[in-house]
């Protein structure tokens, strides 16, 4: 006769094996945070690096080029997401910085500020590409940083803003904080190496679009331990830009600046034809594009007092790229 077999110890084997089938199939808990979102105004954490490696040659030393050579998009600031899958409602504090932007929409692009008032805004670009960087430390020229401009503006109290590559404040720290110690004086951004985010931009190398983002916010990184008028603001070289580049940039929370009064300083072999240029385009509001890259814009510091006379009998005041955009002053 066969042997019985007891049926507790039975359940209790498959009773066993159900609780492990459970904790086989059973969803594992994530061990990892939340994803962070980006789009926040970065704070000093380093960005994911750019090759940032100098190659002598290439390049150019051509700076920032006449306005009407950009590819602006029809209306870059609707709210138009190409796809991307931003952080919705993505906006500015109220304590953020001047040019802060949402982050869930392409950058708006500005000319001006309100034609009201006699408000202007000086900005001076610097340039540095690898090329001009070769050039600086074979000694093949003496400096692309036009210290005669700082000094008028400094012995005049005019108000100025200031558009620096990170290349450039990499060669210049020293001059750098002299411009972040003046409370007239604000910081902007133009690119690391000044590369060119369209292609067939004056003939400057091209930056893949997938290096955009970290360029600009490197750049951000490189500035922000001047301190200082800092702001969101943010110009392209050569003024260049469609809409793929605007798109990469939004999550960075900037302001894109062109500017309506072009001076044509870079490589001017008389100061006339800057001082002119200025005075017969500039309104009140107008953002005038000049250079600090002495070498590449030699004539711009004999230029900078009669721009400064001219404007005052105008009755046009220049002032801070902030107030005349119509943010809060800062500090």
């Amino acid at each position: 006769m066969p042997a019985q077999t007891s049926r507790v110890p039975l359940i209790a084997t498959l009773a066993a094996l159900a609780g492990v089938a459970v904790l086989l199939v059973a969803p594992a808990p994530s061990d990892a945070p939340g994803r962070a979102a980006i789009g926040r105004v970065p704070t000093a954490a380093t960005p994911p690096a750019t090759d940032g490696e100098d190659r002598p040659g290439q390049g150019t030393n051509r700076p920032t080029p006449p306005a009407s050579a950009s590819g602006r998009p029809g209306d870059p600031s609707r709210p138009e997401r190409d796809g991307r899958a931003d952080e919705p409602g993505a906006v500015p504090s109220a304590t953020a910085r001047p040019g802060a932007s949402r982050t869930d929409r392409r950058p708006p692009v500005v000319d001006h500020g309100p034609r009201v008032g006699n408000l202007v805004a000086l900005t001076f670009d610097a340039d540095m590409t690898d090329a001009m960087r070769y050039q600086l430390r074979s000694g093949a020229v003496r400096s692309y940083a036009n210290l005669a401009i700082i000094d008028l503006l400094e012995r005049e109290r005019v108000p100025a803003t200031f558009f620096l590559t990170g290349k450039w404040v990499e060669e210049y720290p020293g001059v750098t904080r002299r411009l972040a110690a003046n409370p007239r004086f604000e910081l902007a951004n133009h690119t690391y190496g000044h590369l060119a985010f369209t292609a067939d931009c004056y003939q400057l190398p091209t930056i893949p679009r997938q290096r955009m983002a970290a360029d600009v916010a490197r750049t951000f990184d490189v500035i922000a331990p001047y301190g200082g008028r800092q702001t969101r603001y943010f110009r392209f070289p050569g003024l260049c830009h469609d809409r793929t580049a605007l798109a990469e940039l939004a999550p960075l929370g900037v302001t894109v600046v062109d500017g309506d009064v072009v001076s044509g300083d870079p490589f001017a072999k008389s100061w006339r034809p800057v001082v002119d240029a200025v005075l017969s385009r500039v309104r009140p509001g107008s953002v005038v594009v000049l250079h600090v890259t002495e070498a590449n814009a030699p004539m711009t510091d004999e230029a900078l007092p009669r721009i400064l006379a001219g404007l005052a009998e105008l009755g046009l005041r220049p002032a801070p790229l902030s107030e005349v955009l119509g943010a809060t002053p800062a500090g």
